[in-house]
C-alpha cells in the first residue's frame, strides 16, 4: 500500500467512525504533505530519518509512511480496519436498498462546513460505488457553516465542471441546501437555484416555532417549484444533548410534498436519523418520493448511507420510491419534468 493510500484510508476509516475532526485532520494533512514530495524525496528522508521534520506530519503519521514503505501493513490501520471497519448495521438490514442506490443528494464540501475540497468528496463518492452525487453547500444565511453567496456559488459551478471533465463518467451534479426561511421563501436567487440540478431545502434558524406557522413555512417551502427534497424534515438530535422534533402537521406537509413532487429526504447521519421511523411510515402513506442522504461533511461520512436504507426498509419504502436509485438521467428528467421513470 502506497503511503498517501494508508493515510486517506486511516482518515476515511475516521471519518466513517466519527471521529474528532482533529484527528482525521492529523492524517489528511499527512497525506497532503506527502503529495507535494516527489517519490524519490519521499523515499530519500524515510531513509535519513528526516519525516518527522515534515510539516504536517508527526510520530504517529510518521509510523504509517515508514511501513508503508517497507512493505508492511501499517500497523494502526490494520487496528482501524478492526475497530472502524466492520459493517455499520447487522446482517442484511438494509443491504437490498444499499445495492439499489446509485448516488446521494446531499454532501458537503470545505466551500461551506465540510472538511475536504470537492474532488476529495466527488472520488469518494465514486469509490463507494456511486454513478453520481449531488454537492450541496449551504446558503448564505447560515453563515455560522460559511454559506455560500450568489457569487461564490456561482465560482464553485465552474469548479464541478472542471471535477467532471476529471471524473468522467462519474457526475457531480450542482445543487444547494437552501434554508428555508421563516415566511418559506428560499435563502438564495431564484434564477441561481434553477440553474443547479437539485435543491435540497432545510430549516435551519427557529426549531421551536409554533405548530402552525412551522407548518405553513414547510408547505411554502416544498411548494416552491425550485425545491427537489425536503431535508431532515424535524431538524431533530437524537445523541449528545439532543435536540426536540421542531412541530408541524406532518400529513399536510407529506401531502405537499406528494402533490409538488418534493422528496423526503431520509437522513442517515447517525445523530438525525431524520425522520423518525413514524413519520417516515406516514410520509409513505402520503405517497411521497424519497432520497436516501448521507449529509456527509467529509468523505467516510459518505458510508452512513446504509443507516438510512436499513430504516427505509423497516418501513417497507419501495426502491422505486427512492430517486437515489435512479440514473442521473432520470434524476434530471424528474427535476425538470416532473416525470419518474418507469
Amino acid at each position: 500500500m502506497e503511503p498517501v493510500d494508508a493515510l486517506e484510508r486511516i482518515a476515511f476509516l475516521l471519518e466513517r467512525q466519527g471521529a474528532a475532526t482533529y484527528r482525521v485532520q492529523a492524517f489528511r494533512g499527512a497525506a497532503a504533505a506527502l503529495g507535494a514530495l516527489s517519490d524519490e524525496e519521499l523515499r530519500a528522508r524515510a531513509r535519513q530519518g528526516t519525516l518527522v521534520r515534515l510539516k504536517g506530519l508527526g510520530p504517529k503519521t510518521t509510523r504509517v509512511v515508514e511501513e508503508a514503505l517497507a512493505g508492511v501493513r501499517p500497523t494502526y490501520l490494520a487496528h482501524l480496519e478492526d475497530e472502524a471497519g466492520a459493517p455499520l448495521v447487522e446482517g442484511e438490514r438494509g443491504q437490498r436498498l444499499r445495492r439499489a442506490l446509485r448516488g446521494d443528494c446531499h454532501l458537503h464540501s470545505d466551500w461551506s462546513d465540510g472538511g475536504s475540497p470537492v474532488e476529495v468528496m466527488a472520488r469518494a463518492a465514486r469509490d463507494l460505488g456511486h454513478e453520481w452525487c449531488v454537492l450541496t453547500d449551504h446558503s448564505p444565511r447560515l453563515t455560522v457553516a460559511r454559506g455560500l453567496s450568489a457569487q461564490r456559488l456561482r465560482e464553485q459551478l465552474e469548479l464541478v465542471a472542471e471535477v467532471n471533465e476529471r471524473l468522467a463518467p462519474f457526475r457531480l451534479l450542482t445543487g444547494i441546501e437552501c434554508d428555508i426561511l421563516d415566511d418559506g421563501s428560499l435563502d438564495q436567487e431564484p434564477e441561481l437555484l434553477e440553474r443547479l440540478d437539485v435543491v435540497v431545502a432545510s430549516v435551519h434558524s427557529k426549531l421551536r416555532m409554533d405548530r402552525a406557522p412551522m407548518t405553513r413555512r414547510m408547505v411554502a417551502a416544498v411548494r416552491n417549484p425550485l425545491v427537489d427534497v425536503l431535508g431532515h424534515c424535524t431538524g431533530r438530535l437524537v445523541t449528545g444533548r439532543g435536540r426536540p422534533e421542531s412541530e408541524f402537521d406532518a400529513d399536510e406537509v407529506f401531502a405537499a410534498c406528494a402533490e409538488h413532487r418534493t422528496a423526503v429526504e431520509i437522513n442517515c447521519r447517525p445523530e438525525r436519523l431524520d425522520p423518525p421511523r413514524r413519520l417516515l411510515r406516514r410520509a409513505l402513506a402520503a405517497g411521497t418520493l424519497f432520497a436516501i442522504d448521507t449529509d456527509a461533511h467529509a468523505p467516510g461520512q459518505l458510508d452512513w448511507q446504509i443507516y438510512g436504507c436499513a430504516r427505509a426498509e423497516e418501513c417497507d419504502v419501495p426502491a422505486e420510491r427512492v430517486i437515489t436509485t435512479w440514473t442521473a438521467r432520470q434524476l434530471a428528467t424528474w427535476t425538470t419534468t416532473g416525470r419518474t421513470p418507469r
